[in-house]
């Protein structure tokens, strides 16, 4: 067969070491397809069930592998349904590589079907954005926009019309004019140097040793840093808090942790912030500065120089790798004797830990939240990875998803939109064939992209899902009760939907449970099933997500949608005198 240019796209992929591509067939990609085909021996299409999940899904392999996530959707609306995944990944800043497809060339501008201009469209949320007008252009174009996508850690977005898939892959049709020829480029990466200089490493230490009462904020950007943030911790005698995605940098039994910082995070992080005089970051662009405190002085490493210092005023901003930057800085610091604050802490985070461990309660009817979390987190494997939605379930899994060992958490972090946990599962599943995945996530997130368990199922792959059914947008209702306004248009209608049945009506596992004596044995079945399994859960809608610190604001404003005419203020009172009592008693 002639070699056409979509064989150049995706051998160089493959070149890159690309092995798996997650997309929705179309016309506006056939050829792109055909090549796929042609190269199925190096590189694998994933068949999914709509766009956004693609994008997801190669943002979440992208997380969790370190390396490019690639997703393909057809011309027009196929590539706009890609954007909310892409924009995941650009706020969270992972290598992604998003192709599609477009009109031919010879009917552009004419606005025919389906023309959308998807390299205007992608403008904003891509770091790369290249049509491809000359099937000699590639593989140039494919090796910029792969190594954009490293380098800037973002998206990079390559168009390319109907004809020009199909064309002979050496065709060169028109005369060349300019001073120059279609580049000859090599499919390799070299990421920069992590390690800051001395000067500016011997800067922080100085800075560090000066702090008498000193916390550690870490990020996603520290995650491959464990080992180096348990020995600053230790040295310093600082206590470690954690960044949502950042929550699996340290074990969340570890002394030296305090665990999450905002509003989903705990009271001791909180109240640490208030008391400190030294903060330092690292690996992490924190955006919610209202938890940071007000007068201590900072310190920040950070990869991307573009972010060092970007949201405190920052003393001592140092760019480079967290590990790297850590391992050459840990032998400039002093070894802190005075361990009087770190201790301090310590005895809040385990007065805490009673006070989380209480809620866990499997006496509760309906099922509280916090129970259905702790039974997963009880029985999952200890190099399990979670996935989770945005809502009301981000706090249970910042809560009662217990890092240790092995364990990893992935979520949408800035852009924290619903529906990703279930795509993320599969897209790290297939990243990670052997190891334990489970997606935690409410229904009104499940609902919005249930069609990828089919996708699961189509593939044969063992992810979990476990659904946290209270039939409402259940964070919304609590934002809406926290600016004094009773709830509205957040519950749905009816009964909760049994989502079981997509699994058992498909060859899965699915079980629907609504008594607590019932969980534990379905979580235990479901994990242990040999294949994709669903676990739908119906809990309390009624059980709020409260900060780690309830400020008077915060209170004042829930009691002013109590008395406007909350509607549901009696389940919500007797569940609250309930969490009330049972962290009284621990």
């Amino acid at each position: 067969m002639a070699r056409i240019a979509s064989d150049a796209l995706i051998e160089r992929l493959a070149d890159w070491g690309v092995d798996t591509v997650f997309g929705l067939p179309g016309d506006g990609i056939n050829g792109i397809m055909e090549g796929l085909r042609r190269n199925q021996d190096k590189v694998r299409f994933v068949l999914v069930h709509h766009e956004e999940a693609a994008a997801f899904m190669a943002t979440a392999y992208a997380k969790a592998t370190g390396k490019l996530g690639v997703c393909l959707a057809t011309s027009g609306p196929g590539g706009i349904h890609l954007l909310n995944g892409l924009y995941d990944a650009k706020l969270d800043h992972m290598p992604v590589l998003a192709i599609t497809g477009m009109q031919e060339t010879s009917i552009l501008g004419t606005g025919y079907q389906q023309e959308v201009a998807l390299d205007k469209l992608y403008q904003d949320v891509a770091e790369y954005d290249q049509m491809i007008y000359n099937p000699v252009q590639l593989p140039a174009i494919v090796d910029i926009a792969i190594r954009t996508a490293y380098a800037r850690r973002g998206v990079a977005h390559i168009t390319v019309p109907n004809d020009i898939q199909v064309a002979d892959a050496d065709a060169d049709p028109w005369q060349h004019v300019a001073p120059a020829a279609a580049p000859k480029t090599s499919a390799v990466w070299l990421s920069p140097p992590g390690r800051p200089s001395e000067e500016h490493l011997q800067r922080l230490a100085d800075f560090l040793n000066e702090g008498e009462k000193i916390a550690i904020l870490a990020g996603a950007g520290a995650l491959h840093a464990r080992e180096e943030l348990l020995a600053l911790a230790e040295t310093l005698a600082a206590p470690i808090v954690k960044t949502l995605p950042g929550k699996a940098t340290v074990p969340d039994d570890s002394p030296y942790t305090t665990g999450g910082i905002g509003l989903l995070g705990t009271k001791p992080s909180e109240e640490l912030m208030e008391e400190i005089d030294t903060l330092f970051l690292v690996g992490t662009n924190f955006p919610y500065t209202k938890h940071l405190p007000a007068k201590a002085r900072v310190a920040q490493i950070e990869a991307d120089p573009a972010r060092a210092g970007a949201r405190v005023a920052t003393e001592v901003p140092v760019t480079g790798d967290a590990r790297e930057g850590l391992r050459g800085l840990l032998p400039l610091l002093k070894q802190r004797s005075d361990t009087s604050f770190l201790t301090k802490y310590q005895k809040e985070m385990d007065s805490w830990r009673k006070k989380m461990a209480s809620l866990e309660n499997s006496g509760r009817d309906p099922i509280a939240p916090q129970y259905l979390m702790s039974v997963v987190n009880a029985a999952a494997a200890d190099d399990a990875i979670l996935t989770c939605d945005s809502g009301t379930i981000a706090t249970w899994a910042a809560r009662h998803w217990t890092i240790r060992a092995d364990r990893q958490f992935y979520l949408s972090g800035n852009l924290a939109t619903m529906a990703p946990g279930l795509p993320y599962a599969i897209g790290i599943q297939h990243a990670y064939p052997g190891r334990q995945v489970i997606a935690f996530v409410g229904d009104g997130g499940f609902a919005m992209l249930m069609a990828e368990f089919l996708t699961a199922i189509q593939h044969q792959l063992p992810v979990k899902v476990v659904v946290n059914n209270n039939n409402a947008l259940g964070q919304i209702l609590w934002e809406q009760m926290i600016l004094g306004y009773p709830e509205h248009g957040v519950r749905y209608p009816g009964s909760n939907v049994d989502y079981s049945a997509i699994a058992t009506a498909n060859g899965a596992y699915g079980v629907k449970v609504r008594q607590p004596g019932d969980l534990p044995g379905a979580v235990r079945q479901a994990l242990d099933f040999d294949g994709p399994a669903l676990v739908d859960v119906d809990v309390n809608p009624d059980e709020p997500p409260l900060p780690g610190k309830v400020e008077y604001e915060q209170a004042k404003k829930f009691a002013e949608a109590f008395l406007k005419g909350q509607p549901h203020r009696s389940t919500i009172a007797t569940t609250l005198f309930r969490d009330k009592i049972a962290q009284l008693r621990s």
